[in-house]
């Protein structure tokens, strides 16, 4: 038998050795179960910010969609077992509130990402923290170019076309079909306005200092656009491009048309909404407009018996009931809110920030099932703009007919 204190020091070394073992087993244990802030085994927290409110109200019914269709996520299940947990705060519209709000959703609510988070001033206003930060930006509801930066900005993604693409669609039918065309343009004196207006001088090239022959500039916060439509009409445009949020889109479609302005007129796809746009400032007013269109319109009879639209529909009235089925600014939050769902699919157990951006950066040839034939999200490493092809549609006084091939748009990450 050894002596009382060789027994002492034995034990006193398996003492020591076990604690070791059960500090190894647990730090791995807690390696291979540890997920970053707002994912638990029963629920992944998602944030948002959105304009329920203010100048840019009328967006707000993209993320109501949006959310919805995580509810309607949740009753079938959720994520492999998660439910999603949607926050979003209306932020009017108004950068400085969009930051106070997104600080409250990463670093009170610990949410996981933030999800399409909308407009280019607000998204601007986040940019830096977010990625300083390393929280996933993602599929952002604004077209800016901007947001296709992988390499400064690797936690920032957009998500629809972006403006300088669908601008210089644009520019490209003005130069192969309007013959003498004499341009003005109304644009919202920001990134916004100024990322379009890029896009259509790019598009016409060296013509653009001949073509355009008048600019127009507005602030959000302008209660009227009536004196820069009078100033349009004056300079003897024949063709107009309106780049405006909806509440500005509305008055100038109708200003033109009160004092007899009848140009060719194009306008942007995020104002292009029918219920929301055209139908307050007339249908009579609207007849002839040009936009872009990657996604199913609900109320055109060429989908009446389509199955996506028919679950789409569905789909509105059981969990958007108080939302205009054809709005598709409806129809735009829920296929957002698919890509959303399938990249967090794709990511399995794994919800950390960082394999969340990885799968989101490497989809191949998704098709959702509300976007017009041909038109597919692929991205990768290098390239942030899921969504890069467009179809040009006319608003014929009741609802928008396609015309024309689906164009490959050309963003300026590509020039």
């Amino acid at each position: 038998m050894p002596r009382p204190e060789k027994q002492l020091a034995i034990l006193r070394r398996i003492a020591v050795f076990a604690l070791g073992v059960a500090l190894s087993l647990g730090l791995a244990c807690k390696s291979a179960w540890a997920q970053d802030p707002g994912v638990t085994a029963t629920e992944i927290k998602v944030g948002n910010t959105a304009p329920y409110s203010g100048p840019a109200s009328a967006y707000g019914t993209i993320l109501k969609a949006a959310g919805a269709y995580f509810k309607k996520v949740n009753d079938e299940g959720g994520i492999n077992g998660r439910k999603i947990n949607f926050i979003s705060y209306d932020d009017s519209y108004s950068p400085p509130k969009t930051y106070e709000m997104t600080r409250k959703l990463v670093e009170q609510d610990h949410v996981l990402l933030d999800f399409g988070p909308l407009g280019t001033p607000c998204n601007t206003a986040i940019w830096k923290y977010m990625n300083q930060h390393q929280v996933p930006q993602l599929f952002v509801y604004t077209g800016a170019s901007k947001w296709g930066d992988p390499k400064g900005h690797p936690w920032t993604m957009g998500w629809q076309p972006t403006y300088h693409a669908e601008a210089v669609i644009w520019a490209h039918y003005i130069l192969g079909h309007i013959p003498g065309a004499k341009i003005g343009i109304l644009y919202q004196n920001d990134d916004y306005g100024k990322d379009y207006l890029s896009g259509v001088k790019d598009g016409l090239g060296s013509a653009a200092s001949k073509l355009i022959i008048k600019e127009q500039t507005y602030e959000v916060t302008d209660p009227t656009i009536d004196s820069q439509i009078v100033n349009l009409k004056s300079s003897g445009a024949n063709v107009f491009i309106n780049i405006t949020t909806p509440k500005f889109a509305a008055m100038a479609i109708r200003k033109a048309y009160e004092i007899g302005w009848r140009p060719t007129q194009f306008l942007n796809f995020v104002s292009a909404s029918v219920g929301t746009v055209l139908k307050p400032a007339g249908f009579q007013a609207s007849k002839g407009i040009i936009s872009g269109y990657f996604l199913k319109d609900p109320s055109d009879p060429r989908w009446a018996n389509d199955p996506a639209v028919k679950e789409y529909l569905a789909f509105m009235r059981k969990y958007y009931p108080d939302g205009n089925p054809n709005d598709l600014f409806n129809v735009s939050g829920y296929s957002c809110a698919q890509t959303m769902v399938y990249v967090l699919k794709q990511c399995g157990n794994d919800l950390s920030r960082a394999n969340i951006m990885r799968r989101a950066a490497n989809i191949k040839n998704l098709e959702l099932p509300m976007m017009l034939a041909g038109i597919l999200i692929n991205t990768s490493p290098t390239d942030f703009y899921p969504i890069e092809q467009f179809q040009l549609a006319r608003f014929d006084g009741q609802r928008y007919e396609l015309f024309g091939q689906v164009y490959a748009a050309v963003s300026s990450h590509q020039k």
